[in-house]
């Protein structure tokens, strides 16, 4: 029997509730696999901050590197709020980033048939809504040089720079490249070249990209076109890849056409171990009353099986399963209404479980 080393990080609020809801269905689907998890327990975020003073200990990111993989709940929460900014929990999330070397964020979106009623969007909009958007995760404005704001009254100003080097942009384009070669071949960049030298940069990239790849389709669109495009017409696109700001504002809108976040799970990776996550909060307002929706980290620990653990059909069998839950009626929550069957958290899980293979 083979065995997966992964680290598990429960993190703040509603954390523990779901990685224990996802590694009961992983050991589950590695049972009829025939593979056995081995699971490491560390602290991050607000959990260690209160346990050892800081959001992420050496120990936790010493274990991650050692890991094939991390499993990470959710981190911070107004408990926290007033500690010192160099501490807050959401420090973790970063130093786990620079720590791990995860220059990238893959986000899937897609529209489960039996939720399409959940979408903000006309049910005709979402019927073939599948698609992946790959932020760039460790550049551009967010990692930029920035100045805070200085001087008074109307000439009061700060500013913050965008800058992307060669191999940062080639790095992410090569992912897109890779994921959409595993989907239906297309792939969509994100840019405002028209206005940013950043973005021109980018492009041109792209552009290269494109040339040495020719089975990739590749097309290139402002972001402002897109994020248009995403609630106009989102079931024509396969793949998005974009810049870390660009790809953090393109993501939420991605999620909300989802109509629930509890479902929507991501995955960091880079040059170093990946995390996989679910998009949502630590929900600390419904934390310990066990009525969290679980299936955004389920499926997040299905695209650990898929990218991180080279088990396919395990991921498969998962992902098959919160299907068949789904239209059989099961809801948590943060998705019930009134004809189908409501279940708390452990429910949600042993229907899951039920359903695998």
């Amino acid at each position: 029997m083979s065995e997966k080393q992964i680290v598990l990080i429960a993190g703040d609020g509603i954390g523990e509730e779901i990685t224990n809801s996802a590694r009961t269905v992983v050991d589950a689907a590695f049972a009829k696999a025939g593979v056995n998890a081995k699971w490491i327990e560390k602290k991050a975020g607000g959990a260690a901050i209160d346990a050892f003073g800081e959001p992420l200990p050496q120990d936790t990111i010493d274990a991650c590197q050692e890991a094939d993989a991390v499993l990470l709940g959710a981190v911070g929460g107004p408990k926290w709020d007033d500690v010192d900014p160099s501490i807050r929990p959401e420090k973790a999330i970063l130093g786990l980033r620079k720590a791990l070397g995860l220059f990238c964020n893959l986000r899937p979106v897609k529209i489960y048939p039996a939720l399409r009623e959940f979408s903000p969007l006309k049910p005709e909009l979402v019927e073939d809504v599948d698609f992946v958007i790959v932020r760039e995760l460790t550049g551009g404005i967010y990692f930029g040089e920035r100045e805070e704001a200085q001087g008074e009254g109307p000439n009061e100003f700060a500013w913050d720079k965008e800058t992307y080097a060669r191999y940062e942009v080639e790095r992410i384009m090569d992912v897109a490249v890779e994921t959409a070669r595993k989907r239906s071949g297309k792939v969509v960049s994100v840019d405002k070249a028209n206005v940013l030298a950043s973005s021109r940069l980018w492009r041109k990239i792209a552009k290269e990209k494109a040339e040495a790849n020719p089975d990739i389709s590749m097309d290139y669109y402002y972001v402002d076109n897109t994020a248009m495009q995403l609630v106009t017409n989102p079931g024509q696109f396969d793949v998005l890849v974009t810049t870390n700001l660009f790809g953090d504002i393109l993501s939420d809108e991605g999620a909300v056409i989802s109509g629930s976040l509890g479902l929507l799970p991501s995955a960091s990776i880079g040059t170093g171990t990946s995390l996989y996550e679910p998009i949502h909060g630590s929900a600390p307002d419904i934390a310990g009353q066990g009525i969290a929706n679980p299936l955004g980290t389920i499926l997040s620990a299905a695209m650990m099986c898929r990218y991180s653990l080279d088990l396919p059909a395990v991921a498969d069998s998962i992902e098959q399963a919160v299907t068949a839950v789904l239209d059989a009626g099961y809801r948590t929550g943060d998705m019930y209404r009134e004809g189908f069957t409501k279940v708390n958290t452990q429910g949600m899980t042993d229907a899951v479980i039920a359903h695998l293979g």
